[in-house]
């Protein structure tokens, strides 16, 4: 699974987001800017990304994933 494989399919549930993934052979960094975060702590925003990347990380395509996930105001962008 490539970069922009995971990018794709963030994407497509997480509209108006700014997404950056880095990484290969299963091991990602993922950098995710979104209002889609606003009142949500660390753990329920690294759920939601949890839960779209479910498939990948059960099938092992995906088997490490480092996620920093901001709001726009946290981001300070």
């Amino acid at each position: 699974m490539s970069p922009s494989d995971i990018e794709d399919l963030l994407t497509s549930e997480l509209t108006g987001c700014k997404i950056k993934i880095e990484g290969g052979d299963g091991k990602f960094n993922l950098s995710i800017i979104g209002d889609v975060f606003e009142g949500l702590n660390a753990v329920k925003r690294q759920k939601m990304i949890y839960k779209i990347l479910n498939a990948q990380i059960q099938s092992g395509a995906i088997h490490a994933v480092t996620m920093q996930l901001q709001t726009v105001a946290e981001s300070g962008a």
